[in-house]
């Protein structure tokens, strides 16, 4: 059985769909309306596909000063992927109609339990529809199977914000905010409390990944040529990635997964979470 760990054609999904050992996971999700997600798989999604949710599935209790999608606990988050039918042997697709943002965030939390064998389709729903491939409305049959956690190497260790302040202004740690330009600058922030950035990150807005009007991934040639000038010959596990509340930037992660440059680390809690504490120091502008 081909092994994807990144990225998976409509193709490729589509001739091993049918497969016992591939699992599918419809990841679709709106920020401002929280059920729009499970409305539209109801509508039609993958044939086999399973719905997560980002609020309830792929995030853990929020306190008011751990982010807006905190981890899920890992025993938790194991059992539920078990629960799916998932385990060491199993291929997992995720996909949703917004470029992969939230596909991603499955991407990296099974990563991070250690499980490799988990790619985003390119291109989501969208290219699903363009090669006129079917939907289905009807849920599952899943048989429980065991997930064994077997955590990952060092670089899916996310950090915290206490390891962010201490790096801050240091050649050891490059934060990369996945946010739009808007946002970052602290204009028209609309998800949270406080505008602006931490100090010292570098903006690469998670739609820079996409190739113009197709939703597909660009190229690796491409994502390595702009990723390489971003870093300015910083090594990629020194890059920190962060967002709003960590889940586009695994948008950013993956895209220098694909781009060749493995290592980057992710601040889960991100800007949700640096901005709940008005100690943290806090930058506006570009």
């Amino acid at each position: 059985m081909p092994v994807s760990e990144l990225l998976v054609s409509v193709a490729e999904l589509a001739a091993h769909i049918a497969e016992p050992a591939w699992r599918i996971f419809d990841c679709r999700h709106d920020l401002r309306q929280v059920d729009y997600g499970m409305e539209a798989y109801a509508k039609g999604h993958l044939p086999g596909a399973q719905f997560l949710h980002l609020d309830r599935d792929l995030s853990g209790k929020t306190t008011g000063r751990n982010g807006r999608h905190p981890l899920p606990d890992p025993q938790a988050f194991a059992a539920k992927m078990g629960a799916c039918g998932v385990d060491a042997d199993t291929q997992v697709v995720a996909y949703d109609n917004e470029g992969g943002i939230f596909a991603a965030r499955l991407w990296w939390l099974l990563r991070w339990l250690g499980h490799r064998r988990v790619a985003v389709l390119d291109g989501g729903l969208a290219a699903w529809n363009s090669a006129q491939l079917p939907l289905e409305q009807s849920m599952p049959v899943v048989h429980a199977k065991q997930f064994v956690m077997q955590p990952g190497t060092t670089d899916q260790v996310p950090v915290d914000a206490d390891f962010v302040l201490a790096h801050l202004g240091t050649q050891d740690m490059l934060l990369l905010d996945a946010r739009n330009a808007a946002r970052f600058r602290g204009e028209n922030e609309t998800l949270d409390p406080v505008g602006g950035h931490i100090p010292g990150a570098i903006n690469r807005f998670y739609a820079k990944n996409l190739a113009d009007g197709s939703g597909l991934f660009k190229s690796a040639g491409d994502l390595r040529r702009e990723f390489d000038e971003l870093l300015a010959v910083r090594e990629p596990r020194n890059v920190v990635q962060q967002c709003g509340s960590g889940v586009t930037a695994c948008h950013n992660l993956l895209a220098m997964e694909v781009a060749g440059l493995s290592g980057s680390r992710l601040y889960p809690g991100s800007w949700s979470e640096w901005c709940s504490d008005p100690a943290r120091p806090v930058a506006k502008g570009s």
